[in-house]
């Protein structure tokens, strides 16, 4: 068999790329919940939290979690804090419309579905997602950043999210996403196929040296005849 499993990374590919600013998102959810006079300290320090364990994941390659975040920040993580978190991204995490369709047409291939995403979020938080859009039963595998100590490009990310849906030769994988370092020069490197989804900002995560995808999309309901054209080879 020419391809073993299909594996996605999340955002920006099965679940469309918004621009978004964080400093925003921490105010709308702080404002739910905390007295008004200390909600712009508290959203600001989370903002701040948030987009240097980004960092750290960028450069260092070493995961975070959300729990991380609310601990630098000094914010306690109410369970009511926790759910206004989760509705406020909803408008931000819904899954791509061509999912259902394709994620079908893989398994009747026979062929294993993954996911494998830099995230501060839980497991838990994610399969609420993929459960809200109908989609978590047909995963066979997922792997979070949150619960591993790397991110992607490291080969380990790539190598558990392998594990996760039980494939052993990185040549009969492919991997799905969007960034050209994480994604794509990330899969190549660790001897996956890559397949990069293209969207508006795609082009400011370039870097000179990376290896190049295998194929290019621009929606995951092109995704599927380069698989077939791997799975038959």
């Amino acid at each position: 068999m020419g391809v073993q499993a299909v594996i996605f990374d999340w955002g920006g590919t099965l679940t469309p790329w918004h621009d978004l600013d964080l400093a925003d998102m921490w105010r709308a959810i702080c404002s739910a919940h905390l007295p008004a006079d200390t909600v712009e300290k508290a959203a600001a320090a989370l903002a701040d939290a948030e987009l240097e364990l980004w960092r750290r994941g960028n450069e260092e390659h070493r995961s975070a979690t959300l729990a991380e975040v609310f601990e630098m920040a000094g914010v306690e993580p109410t369970e009511a804090l926790l759910a206004t978190l989760f509705e406020t991204w909803t408008p931000h995490t819904h899954t791509d419309p061509a999912v259902p369709e394709l994620f079908q047409a893989l398994r009747e291939r026979g062929i294993k579905i993954g996911v494998l995403s830099n995230t501060i979020w839980t497991r838990e938080l994610h399969e609420r997602v993929f459960a809200r859009d109908d989609v978590l039963d047909l995963l066979d595998g997922a792997v979070y950043s949150s619960e591993i100590p790397w991110t992607k490009p490291h080969a380990e990310a790539f190598r558990a999210a392998m594990d996760a849906v039980g494939a052993t030769d990185p040549a009969s994988c492919v991997f799905v996403g969007d960034r050209p370092y994480d994604d794509i020069h990330g899969a190549k490197s660790a001897g996956l196929r890559a397949v990069q989804i293209w969207h508006q900002t795609t082009h400011a995560f370039e870097r000179p040296g990376l290896m190049p995808p295998d194929a290019l999309i621009h929606g995951l309901d092109e995704l599927l005849p380069h698989v077939e054209q791997w799975y038959s080879a």
